[in-house]
C-alpha cells in the first residue's frame, strides 16, 4: 500500500469507527428519527452539489427502481435500528455486533450464488464469527437488552445484503451520485416522519450532541464517502474492504474514551473471534476448488462502490 494509501485507510477506519460513540451521545437529547434525519439532510447538502458538479445525478436516477431499494435496505432502516439500539447497548458492542457483517454478507452470496463452493478454511472462519458475537451477546450484553441485539441484527443483514443490489443494478453507477441521492432520499423519508411523530427537541440540545451530529453528518458521512473512493481509486475495491477490521478497534477505543465504557475480557474476546472470523470467512481458496468469495462489504456507512 501506497504511503497516500495508508493514510487515507486510516482516516477512513477512525472516520467510521467513531459513529457509535457519537450516536451514543446524541440519543441522550435526540430521538433516532431526528438522527438520521440531520445527518442524512446534511450529508445530502455536501454530497448532492458535488455530485451534480461532477454530472453524476443523471446517471443515478435513470436507475431510481434499485436506488430506492438500497436506500431502504442501507439507510433509511440500517440507521434507525442502530441509532434505537444504542439507546440501551454500549457504543463499543455495537460496534463490535456489526463486524459480522462480513460473515452475513458471505453467507448472502452463498445462498444467492449457489455455484459457489465454501472451503473448510471459509466454514471455520463462520464458526469462529459466529462464537464471538455469542460471546457478546452471552456475556456482554445483559438479557434485558436482547431487543437491542435484535436491532442490530437488522442493521447488518441491511448493511450485508443492499450491496447485492448494487452489484447487480447499480453496478456502474457514480459512488458520490449514488451516496448523495440515498442521503436525501433518507432525509426527504423522515422529514414527515419526524414531524407525525412530533419526535423534534423541544429545546435547543447541548453542545456535545449538536457536535455529535455535526461530526455524523459531516465527518461520518459526506467526507467518508469522498475518502472512500480515493481510498478505492488508490489500493483498488478489495483491499480498501480491509478497512472493515479497523472499525471495531476504534469503537472500542472511543467508546471507552469517551464514554467511558467498560472494556471486558469478553469484549476482547468477542473481538478477537468476529474479526479472526471475518477475515477467515472472506479468505479465498487456492486452486479451482476454491471458492470465490465475495468482496467484504464495509459496515458504516454504505457498502464498496466503485466511481
Amino acid at each position: 500500500m501506497t504511503r497516500r494509501g495508508l493514510i487515507l485507510f486510516l482516516v477512513l477506519g477512525v472516520a467510521w469507527g467513531i459513529p457509535y460513540a457519537l450516536i451514543k451521545i446524541a440519543v441522550a437529547e435526540l430521538s433516532p428519527e431526528m438522527i438520521v434525519l440531520s445527518r442524512a439532510a446534511i450529508g445530502a447538502v455536501i454530497l448532492i452539489p458535488l455530485a451534480a458538479g461532477r454530472g453524476e445525478l443523471r446517471a443515478v436516477l435513470v436507475h431510481w427502481r434499485p436506488l430506492l431499494a438500497y436506500t431502504a435496505i442501507e439507510i433509511i432502516l440500517p440507521w434507525f435500528f442502530l441509532t434505537t439500539a444504542e439507546q440501551r447497548l454500549p457504543s463499543s458492542t455495537a460496534g463490535l455486533l456489526l463486524a459480522a457483517v462480513p460473515l452475513v454478507s458471505v453467507g448472502a452470496a452463498f445462498v444467492l450464488r449457489r455455484s459457489e463452493r465454501f472451503t473448510l478454511i471459509n466454514w471455520i472462519g463462520i464458526l469462529v464469527g459466529m462464537l464471538g458475537v455469542a460471546a457478546l451477546v452471552g456475556f456482554d450484553v445483559a438479557g434485558s437488552d436482547l431487543i437491542a441485539v435484535a436491532q442490530i441484527a437488522v442493521t447488518v443483514v441491511g448493511y450485508a445484503t443492499a450491496p447485492i443490489i448494487v452489484a447487480k443494478w447499480l453496478g456502474g453507477v457514480p459512488g458520490i451520485g449514488l451516496a448523495g441521492l440515498s442521503l436525501g432520499i433518507t432525509a426527504v423519508v423522515y422529514a414527515p416522519a419526524v414531524f407525525l411523530t412530533h419526535s423534534w427537541p423541544t429545546k435547543v440540545p447541548s453542545v456535545p450532541v449538536i457536535a455529535s451530529v455535526l461530526i455524523l453528518a459531516v465527518v461520518c458521512s459526506a467526507v467518508a464517502f469522498v475518502i472512500l473512493f480515493a481510498l478505492i481509486a488508490e489500493v483498488g475495491p478489495v483491499r480498501a474492504t480491509a478497512i472493515t477490521y479497523l472499525n471495531p478497534a476504534v469503537a472500542i477505543i472511543v467508546g471507552a474514551a469517551l464514554l467511558s465504557e467498560q472494556v471486558t475480557v469478553w469484549t476482547i474476546v468477542g473481538f478477537v473471534l468476529v474479526i479472526a472470523g471475518s477475515w477467515l470467512v472472506t479468505r479465498r481458496g487456492s486452486g479451482t476448488s476454491g471458492t470465490r468469495i465475495a468482496p467484504v462489504i464495509l459496515p458504516e456507512p454504505i457498502g464498496s462502490l466503485s466511481d
